[in-house]
């Protein structure tokens, strides 16, 4: 490493006005590093550059250090409702521009909230790099100029809806908030969630909002990580003229580490009327980010609930005594927590006394086995597989240097937290034990459905304190505004630099035996491979008698082999830093891997066994079949399940495709183990199948690595036709009744087109972009940015091989049901009349030209790209017809898309919400309507 003097920001008014090099990393001994160079405006603003050179692209991302910790009572909720203001235009930017100017430039982009820090990043073709720099800048120095009581009540509005949708409607969506208020203080700031209580929301105005960014939103409380293909001084110019004139902020304080203490043990009860099976969860105070603990108590957890070779899932999920358990250490910078969770079964014995007794066993016990060197090896190994697959992109780059600097002032913290856990003995890992565990008071909540209280764990015996609210005013603090002095015209927006030459991945070919297709791409930029084993099989295999047997069978092939049960497999894979997963397609089963290249061949060893050698043992079949239909079960608690679902119904019957990807359950429940043994046999055959290889591996190599699927003996079984029906369901609304709940999930829409990639699909999907396929969307600017419906809507075309459907998804609130689905309904009528406007067309144009460059980043991308290709049997030449699709297509064209999809006429209109308080408002729409049950 080489550093540079510190002494230039001790001294201000002698450093020059250029970005100050702080500091820059090139390379470790081991290995694991990420480059970069920290640079220092005279404002404060910390700037780290990571050059990557591998992709056109580049990662902006702007991280703040300020959470929900930072925010005050009776104004919890705040710092994520910033967030959304954020996104709201500033003074040289347009409402919803922001959005707009990365989609036309064929990048992503969002926000995130967390109780440490709030970060905002876009990641775009290289050549937008000035322009995603001119967007963070103007939002920082100039969003005050463009704020209105108006976008502040169309956020709150939408920041409600995000809380409905995701936390008040959702099982186990509450847990979260009270294991916060179990835990720990009303004062302490990890008492409430990001999202916050609406009753602070509803409490405060556009006034409180503009003294939070003053407080909180300089520079000098920012770090701005900038990954990819940059000129390096090139980008410092940028980063100084539009970040350098902007004065700092207040000062801003380190907070203090506030972990939790716990007296004695605190047990609480919620009843969720949304879910079946119950929960108990265990949360265990420990250190807080950084503390010499820390790298002890993940390797604690790791022990007890990483995986399925840990002590929980061994002692509870194994014997059938838990659905489902697990362990983790979750740590900020504040506090941290050891938490231990675990579902019980409801249809044996759904009390959770039993469960937690078993927990406290299991707890206990580790007193006498002891840590051994094995464990502190595993997660070692474990975490240095993550390390290393997180550099696969420029995003991943850049969270890290953030994170690391802006919560520990180290860019390289979750690395060099790396290596402290490879220093950790078990002695340190015993004593974490003894100090955080042992006989240690415990927060306990325990989750159980409406009526069944005698399910708790223990009876509550601590009770959460009143909230005490100030006085509304009591909350605004005055602070001066911060002026802006430039020397250039702000005003104007930077034009994007030349177009980046967009690569598609060279790939290679070749045939293992007379039938099996390898298809790969070679990248060496991180030491790993991604491989998918895509087997000619699937759900359409299926007989009408044995839905839901891919599925099972799929679950049992992750039960290990022969020779090493579920456990000891799991174990085998965690040493070696690498994962086999089993489940099932439409077309295929899939059989995906990942692996450190160094352990590809001990990998693959287990990817041979568990293929020719499955275990499919009669103890561990009963076990995953009641697994599953548990499952099963609760997805019926699930809005978002029953809606999908339910179309699903309606547009494809009884037919393989219509019915749940699991299949149902009194289907499940009959199937035998030697029903799966034998789909097994006929469908796991490699013949006629296709391996995809993307990573650190050669052709030839991979050609010899692979070469074992050639020993499968046996004829490949004939895979049935799909069978395709028509539309069964008219139009009109189709309504899922559950009682009490918040919200309603809507699907609007009809069947369509089968899946293609140049022909009619694709282009229904670019007809659809302007309507409900991206931020700016009529669909979603209507229901979200004008009327404050939802927290998101959009709109897609989506099918396999043989069938498709056009559908409108989105959750609303409850009272404005009805209103979403006429507007809905509205902008289907007015999109058929006008079409895309000419600018609409240009936005489309722009987005799709440029959209491919972030497409083959990781090897992720990749394999999924090669997996597309090998299910589609498409060339990769297929990316070019598409793009001279999109420049060719006119506003008559899509046009002519939208009067033969957009009929309002032909709309399917599923409903999932509260049929008693909905039913007269929906029968005003003159509709059919029917009451609807999923089957």
């Amino acid at each position: 490493m080489k550093y540079w003097s510190l002494l230039l920001l001790l001294c201000p008014l002698l450093a020059p006005a250029a970005p100050v090099l702080v500091q820059e990393v090139e390379q470790a001994e081991d290995g694991l590093v990420i480059p970069y160079r920290m640079y220092r405006l005279d404002n404060g603003l910390t700037v780290l550059l990571n050059a990557d050179k591998s992709d056109p692209l580049v990662h902006v991302e702007m991280t703040y250090h300020v959470g929900s910790a930072r925010e005050e009572p009776g104004q919890t909720g705040f710092a994520h409702f910033f967030e959304h203001m954020m996104f709201q235009g500033s003074k040289h930017v347009g409402d919803q521009e922001h959005f707009r100017l990365v989609n036309e430039a064929g990048g992503t982009m969002n926000g995130t909230t967390n109780q440490d820090r709030t970060n905002y990043f876009e990641t775009v073709p290289a050549n937008h790099l000035e322009k995603m720099l001119w967007l963070e800048a103007d939002r920082m120095g100039f969003l005050l100029e463009a704020v209105s009581q108006r976008k502040f009540e169309i956020q709150r509005d939408t920041v409600k809806n995000e809380r409905g949708q995701r936390i008040d409607n959702q099982p186990y969506g509450l847990v979260g908030e009270r294991m916060g208020e179990l835990l720990y203080p009303r004062e302490h700031p990890y008492s409430w969630q990001p999202i916050g209580y609406v009753e602070d929301l509803d409490r405060v105005n556009v006034e409180h909002l503009k003294a939070f960014f003053k407080r909180w939103y300089g520079p000098n409380n920012a770090t701005l990580v900038i990954s990819g293909d940059f000129e390096t001084e090139q980008t410092l110019e940028w980063v100084d003229k539009y970040f350098g004139p902007i004065p700092a902020g207040p000062t801003v304080t380190p907070a203090e580490p506030q972990p939790a203490k716990l007296e004695q043990s605190r047990y609480q009860t919620l009843v969720d009327s949304r879910i079946r099976m119950p929960m108990l969860y265990l949360s265990y105070p420990t250190v807080y980010l950084g503390h010499k603990d820390e790298a002890a108590l993940d390797v604690l957890s790791n022990v007890l609930g990483g995986g399925k070779s840990s002590l929980l899932y061994q002692q509870l999920v194994e014997t059938g005594k838990a659905v489902s358990a697990g362990a983790s250490h979750y740590c900020a910078e504040l506090a941290c927590t050891l938490s231990v969770w675990a579902y019980s079964n409801p249809s044996k014995d759904g009390s959770l006394a039993p469960l937690k007794q078993e927990i406290d066993r299991i707890v206990a016990e580790l007193a006498e086995r002891g840590i051994k060197s094995d464990d502190v090896d595993k997660a070692v190994t474990e975490l240095r597989a993550e390390l290393i697959l997180g550099l696969d992109s420029t995003k991943g780059k850049s969270r890290q240097l953030a994170l690391g600097q802006v919560l520990k002032d180290d860019p390289l913290y979750a690395i060099n937290a790396w290596r402290q856990l490879a220093e950790t003995t078990p002695e340190q890992v015993t004593a974490v034990y003894r100090r955080y565990l042992q006989n240690k008071p415990v927060a306990a909540l325990s989750v159980v459905p409406t009526d069944k209280n005698d399910w708790q764990a223990a009876a509550p015996n601590f009770e959460v304190a009143e909230r005490t609210l100030p006085a509304s005013d009591e909350l605004l603090a005055s602070l001066p505004d911060r002026k802006v002095t430039d020397t250039f015209d702000r005003s104007q927006m930077p034009a994007a630099a030349e177009p980046v030459h967009i690569k598609v991945p060279p790939l290679w070919q070749d045939t293992l035996g007379d039938n099996i297709q390898l298809l790969g791409t070679v990248n060496d930029e991180i030491p790993a491979v991604s491989v998918i084993l895509a087997l000619p099989g699937g759900q359409r295999a299926e007989s009408p008698a044995d839905i839901g047997l891919a599925t099972l069978t799929a679950a049992m092939m992750n039960q290990g082999s022969e020779r090493l049960k579920a456990g000891a497999f799991s174990e085998a894979l965690e040493r070696l830093g690498a994962s086999i997963s089993v489940r099932s397609g439409f077309y295929t089963n899939l059989i995906e891997i990942t692996s450190m290249t160094e352990t590809l061949p001990q990998t693959l060893a287990l990817v041979e066994e568990l293929l020719f050698h499955p275990g499919l043992r009669e103890q561990d079949f009963e076990q995953v079949k009641s697994r599953l239909l548990e499952s099963m079960a609760q997805n019926r608690h699930r809005p978002a399940w029953l809606a999908q679902q339910a179309f699903r119904q309606l547009m494809y019957g009884n037919t393989r495709m219509g019915l749940p990807d699991e299949g149902r359950a009194e289907q499940i429940g009959a199937i035998t183990l030697q029903q799966v043994r034998d789909y097994y046999r006929r469908y796991y055959n490699p013949a006629n199948g296709h391996v995809l290889v993307a990573g650190d591996l050669a052709p030839e190599q991979a050609k010899t690595a692979f070469g074992f699927l050639t020993r499968w003996q046996g004829e490949a079984a004939p895979v049935p036709e799909v069978q395709v029906v028509p539309q069964p369901a008219a139009a009109g609304i189709y309504v899922v009744d559950v009682p009490g709940a918040v919200q309603s999930v809507l699907r609007i829409g009809r069947r369509a087109l089968p899946l293609d990639a140049t022909g009619p699909f694709f282009h229904a999907n670019l007809m659809n972009f302007n309507l409900g396929g991206n931020f700016n969307s009529r669909i979603n600017q209507n229901l979200r940015e004008d009327k404050g419906f939802t927290y998101g809507a959009h709109s897609y075309f989506t099918g396999n091989r043989d069938a498709g459907v056009f559908v409108v998804a989105t959750d609303v609130r409850g009272d404005a049901t009805v209103p979403a689905i006429e507007n809905i309904l509205a902008e289907f009528s007015r999109f058929r009349e006008q079409g895309p406007s000419q600018e609409e067309l240009s936005y489309l144009r722009s987005s799709y030209s440029q959209q491919d460059a972030l497409s083959y980043e990781t090897l992720g991308n990749k394999a999924g790209f090669l997996l597309q290709l090998a299910m589609m049997q498409l060339s990769p030449d297929y990316l070019n017809k598409q793009q001279q699709i999109v420049a060719g297509i006119d506003s008559e064209a899509l046009t002519g898309l939208a009067e033969q999809w957009l009929d309002p006429n032909d709309m399917v209109v599923v409903v999932v919400g509260d049929k008693e308080k909905l039913e007269k408002s929906l029968a005003q729409l003159h509709l059919p309507l029917h009451d609807f049950t999923i089957e």
